[in-house]
């Protein structure tokens, strides 16, 4: 037993006596008012355990039921269009549902943990008591894997410590390298504050910058420069994790290297709770930056003719490390360039894309420069810095404006509208880089051109990982993501939503238009699917009705994680909507099949 192993196990002697319980094998999970739903005495007892955490949760909706028009019920709906606040409120989740699908809902209880011990408390309370389980970091699930009714809630968002490493060594290994350990409660914002503007280093981490560091991880991972350095997921160096038994496991690639291999991209919620995670650091380039346009076709011919303009100039100048993030393709006729940079300065960075303004200035009757396409470079170290984004002209971020909220507590204006989203549908797929080789060009732009004429859609190039450095490709094929994302240019998302609160009169979703807008994304995706038939998804951002879902998620390595799943929790204590193992359980997780 090495120095942390033994630390931790000091930690938890108190709570030994009920770690060694074997697991009992359950047909349904109990619920409040069942006859085995747990006693006052015994939540007492596992509040008592936890330090006094234990916390009854209430919807902080409550307040608008009696009167929604009432200042109180203003005041939340106002709130929860803050990420932060969301962040800091355990019984809601940054979505507020999705159609058909599932309705942000607390959980009966939570574990508000602020350390492994509390988490080790309250896995064996559910394990022993037969509750449904949840845990909750950022709680930025698109499919609802972080909200649950009648469910433990074990709440990660106070272990949020962030420490840099020089020279970090994982246990029972001997490769010396800069890392930083983030405990599983913060989110990308603060620890990129803390590794790139603080620490003159970088950790590659998600895009949207409120999203919680543990789930992204386990999920596979993509922040906007993914192109340049790999995958989230692929940067895992080592993780401390519960697993069902209780047991306090430090994984790596020497210890538990299958477990450890899991949680790089087999999902969230799923073979354990992850309490900590260090991830290798890397070197910061001189400059991150990005570049903005917006151009109209007249015609639909035109709108071909830019679509396949635009990907050929993709192909040949921004099908590399340095460039990623997005365009977005919607009728009527027009394409959004949302694009991100990394490694380049202002001068190269506005010689990329001369060419492409050449191009279109061409065809003036084609095309209309409704935003002139601009690039801007700044120092990376300053990229997330909140004291930089306050003093620039640029409108880019938006700043918590809670009183007293710490100035760190900064996202991105692109994110502005996720806090409080209710998802009418969700789509993804790879889309492989052979689509962009001669011959299949065509069928690229057909397929493109053909989505839009039902709903827009975006091609997310920094979430396919063709192009990347050669070692960036190899570490994400050591993950547990589906492998087609090592040969896929662009992750191609299409999706609807609207802020809305089911069951606040006046404020709920329009289901009717939810199902028009459903159907038109439906269509959309099946339309791009023609170029890339059984393209895989990714499951963090995906249909929650994927079919095929095991292929999809995580192509030939499912099998594998059905492995893991079997070894680490054999009795199925967590659940997750389309989770590797979920297909032993009813849609709500409380009730086993075939048992």
């Amino acid at each position: 037993m090495d120095r942390r192993e033994f630390l931790s196990s000091l930690a938890l002697t108190p709570l030994m006596s009920v770690v060694a319980t074997p697991a009992t094998r359950h047909r349904t999970r109990v619920r409040p008012g069942d006859p085995g739903w747990p006693s006052v005495a015994e939540w007492e007892k596992l509040k008592s355990a936890v330090g006094g955490r234990l916390i009854k949760l209430e919807s902080p909706l409550t307040a608008c039921k009696p009167t929604p028009s009432a200042a109180a019920c203003t005041t939340v709906l106002k709130n929860l269009q803050n990420p932060y606040y969301i962040s800091d409120e355990p019984a809601y989740t940054q979505a507020s549902g999705y159609l058909d699908a599932w309705t942000s809902a607390p959980s009966a209880y939570a574990v508000a943990a602020e350390s492994t011990a509390d988490v080790v408390a309250a896995v064996n309370f559910a394990r022993e008591k037969n509750l449904r389980l949840v845990v909750k970091g950022g709680g930025h699930s698109y499919l609802g894997t972080s909200s649950s009714p009648d469910s433990l809630l074990i709440w990660t968002h106070r272990m949020n410590k962030i420490t840099m490493h020089d020279s970090f060594v994982a246990s029972g290994c001997k490769t010396a390298q800069p890392a930083v350990t983030i405990e599983s409660g913060a989110v990308w914002m603060h620890a990129y504050n803390e590794v790139v503007t603080k620490g003159g280093r970088y950790v590659q981490g998600g895009g949207c910058a409120t999203v919680g560091v543990a789930g992204l991880i386990q999920s596979g991972g993509f922040g906007s420069f993914s192109k340049f350095y790999g995958m989230a997921a692929a940067a895992l160096i080592e993780a401390e994790v519960v697993t069902a038994d209780g047991k306090v496991r430090i994984v790596n690639e020497c210890k538990e290297p299958d477990l450890f291999w899991s949680l790089k991209g087999g999902g969230g919620g799923t073979f354990g709770v992850v309490t900590k995670l260090t991830l290798r650091t890397r070197e910061l380039p001189a400059f991150f930056g990005g570049a903005f346009g917006d151009i109209r076709a007249t015609s639909d011919d035109a709108f071909q003719r830019l679509i396949a303009g635009t990907m050929k100039f993709y192909k040949e100048s921004l099908f590399n490390r340095h460039w990623g993030e997005q365009m977005v393709f919607r009728s009527p006729n027009t394409l959004q360039i949302r694009m991100v940079f990394s490694g380049l300065d202002q001068k190269k960075a506005d010689e990329t894309w001369e060419p492409f303004r050449k191009w279109l200035a061409e065809s003036p009757g084609d095309f209309k420069i409704e935003s002139p396409v601009t690039a801007f470079a700044i120092p990376a170290r300053r990229f997330f810095d909140p004291s930089f984004w306050r003093t620039v002209p640029m409108n880019v971020v938006v700043t918590d404006p809670r009183p007293n909220a710490p100035a760190e507590n900064i996202y991105w204006r692109g994110d502005a509208e996720q806090p409080g989203q209710f998802l009418h549908a969700y789509r993804s797929a790879w889309l492989p880089s052979s689509l962009l080789e001669k011959g299949n060009e065509q069928r690229l732009v057909d397929a493109m051109f053909s989505a839009t004429r039902y709903f827009g859609f975006s091609l997310h190039f920094n979430k396919g990982l063709a192009g990347a450095p050669p070692e960036d490709i190899q570490a994400a094929r050591n993950t547990a993501t589906n492998p087609d994302v090592v040969d896929a240019f662009a992750l191609a998302i299409t999706a609807s939503n609207r802020r809305a609160f089911p069951g606040v009169s006046g404020h709920e979703p329009d289901l009717a238009a939810a199902r028009q807008n459903s159907d038109r994304v439906y269509k959309c995706m099946d339309e791009l699917l023609k170029a890339a038939p059984r393209a895989g998804s990714y499951v963090s951002e995906s249909n929650f009705f994927e079919q095929d879902w095991q292929r999809s998620y995580w192509g030939a390595n499912h099998s594998r994680l059905a492995k893991i799943k079997k070894k680490y929790d054999p009795e199925g204590l967590f659940f997750v909507h389309h989770g590797v193992g979920s297909e032993e359980w009813s849609a709500d997780g409380f009730e086993r099949k075939n048992a």
